[in-house]
């Protein structure tokens, strides 16, 4: 009996030795891995990365990581499409979910076998894709968007504001829009086309109420998904397979 009691206890206290092991070199991998993202990415500040499962060593042993979680804040995506402001976007917060994250022994990469998450992108940031000001010489009407908001049921509510021959309309008009994704391409096309006080061909209005923002380089190579309508602003699914996320 009392060699039992000592074998007992020489195995909880390896067990819990081993847990406190696991926890620091989890720990270590984690900051390691964050500060690679953020060098691999270009980042302003360093990602939230954490390692999930339990035991750590075993995984890292194999050279393979079940699930890796990442969130980066303020991430700036290069753009392009109609009326976008030449250069970046701003994605508020972009969380990441990695699955079968294969590494090489030095670390100095590491691949996800696929990858889930979220992307979301403010109201602010979405109208700098919307084209500033367009002018109907025929008619002599100005007009240009100057808002975009939840405008409910899923829809964007797109406010625009209208001057004909110099004359301002005493208020902006609004039309919900729907919004998708095609591709790597956010877009944003108008239910119904607003009144703006004189007859205007589809196609003027058109180049206001509608545009597109273009996302070429989210890390890793992951893709957009789904595109959904939020209080705040846009939040987009991403996705991806043999994702790179260092090296």
């Amino acid at each position: 009996m009392r060699a039992l009691r000592i074998f007992l206890v020489v195995a909880v206290i390896l067990g819990g030795l081993f847990v406190i092991a696991d926890r620091v070199a989890v720990g270590f991998a984690e900051d390691e891995a964050a500060n690679r993202i953020k060098t691999t990415e270009g980042l302003t500040s360093t990602p939230d990365v954490t390692i999930e499962g339990f035991p750590f060593l075993t995984q890292a042993l194999g050279g393979e990581l079940d699930d890796v979680k990442i969130g980066i804040k303020d991430y700036e995506a290069s753009t392009s499409g109609t009326g976008a402001a030449a250069g970046t976007i701003r994605i508020d917060d972009l969380n990441a979910e990695m699955h079968g994250v294969v590494f090489s022994g030095s670390y100095s990469t590491a691949t996800a076998n696929t990858a889930t998450g979220t992307a979301t992108i403010s109201y602010a940031e979405l109208l700098k894709a919307a084209k500033t000001e367009t002018t109907d010489v025929t008619t002599g009407v100005t007009a240009q968007v100057v808002g975009l908001s939840d405008g409910g049921n899923g829809k964007i509510k797109v406010t625009v504001e209208a001057t004909v021959f110099g004359t301002k309309l005493p208020q902006p008009v609004s039309v919900l829009s729907s919004v998708s994704v095609e591709g790597d391409t956010v877009k944003v096309h108008a239910d119904s086309l607003p009144s703006l006080g004189v007859d205007l061909a589809e196609d003027t209005v058109r180049s206001v109420t509608d545009f597109e923002q273009k996302i070429d380089d989210l890390p890793g190579g992951i893709q957009l998904d789904k595109v959904e309508v939020a209080k705040d602003g846009v939040d987009i699914s991403v996705k991806g397979s043999d994702v790179r996320l260092v090296g």
